[in-house]
């Protein structure tokens, strides 16, 4: 019987990474967690969920706000409720912790794997495709014109950075934050998930002795 797992998962806007999660959280048997991480801060916290939601779609303008004024600029609805940007991630933060001491979980952005970082049986995943491939997902999806498809993906991709970065002093997207990258458009969304899954049945294990290496050594220098 597998140990409980805990899959991060962070993905390029149109490239069917909030689907290879949701196969992946049903493989494993692993609560799924993307906007609802939101209701769980909203419990954490005593805030509405409404609120959450609200401001968890404005990340980008909050983050432009902390790049031209500082740290402490707050939006209007921060300022009425004395609450910060730095609140609402720590809530959120809290909630994903919590959440992975609970059970098994998949987790789709939200900087888990930073929050999650010292956690053992974490497998860290960036899903990318390549950027044809985005655009027509996303005319799809908002049947909208390649011009406006390309507009939002940059337009979410840029929130997503600038949060991610942020918070966790790394960069988004880039290899050395993920224990694998993997690109949709070479083997198609259910092939890759299933390279995904193969993946993290082999570095689990993985995982699991270098924690063991690690606690030895530990006993070793006491």
């Amino acid at each position: 019987m597998m140990e409980k797992i805990i899959i991060c998962i962070g993905r390029q806007y149109g490239c069917g990474g909030r689907k290879i999660a949701k196969m992946l959280a049903e493989d494993f048997g692993c609560k799924l967690y993307d906007k609802e991480i939101l209701n769980l801060a909203a419990k954490e916290s005593g805030f509405s969920e409404k609120f959450f939601e609200q401001n968890d779609e404005k990340r980008g303008f909050i983050k432009s706000l902390f790049q031209n004024h500082g740290r402490n600029v707050l939006t209007d609805s921060f300022y009425r409720n004395h609450f910060s940007q730095d609140s609402l991630f720590l809530f959120q933060s809290e909630a994903i912790s919590k959440a992975a001491e609970a059970e098994s979980c998949v987790f789709v952005g939200r900087c888990a794997d930073y929050v999650l970082r010292n956690n053992s049986n974490v497998v860290n995943i960036f899903i990318t495709a390549d950027l044809e491939d985005r655009i027509n997902a996303v005319m799809m999806r908002h049947e909208c014109s390649r011009e406006n498809a390309l507009k939002i993906i940059n337009s979410r991709e840029s929130s997503r950075a600038s949060y991610y970065n942020y918070y966790t002093g790394k960069k988004w997207g880039h290899a050395e934050s993920y224990d694998l990258c993997v690109n949709t458009s070479v083997l198609g969304i259910d092939e890759t998930e299933e390279f995904i899954k193969n993946f993290i049945l082999k570095r689990i294990p993985a995982n699991n002795k270098k924690q063991e290496a690690r606690s030895k050594k530990q006993e070793i220098s006491l």
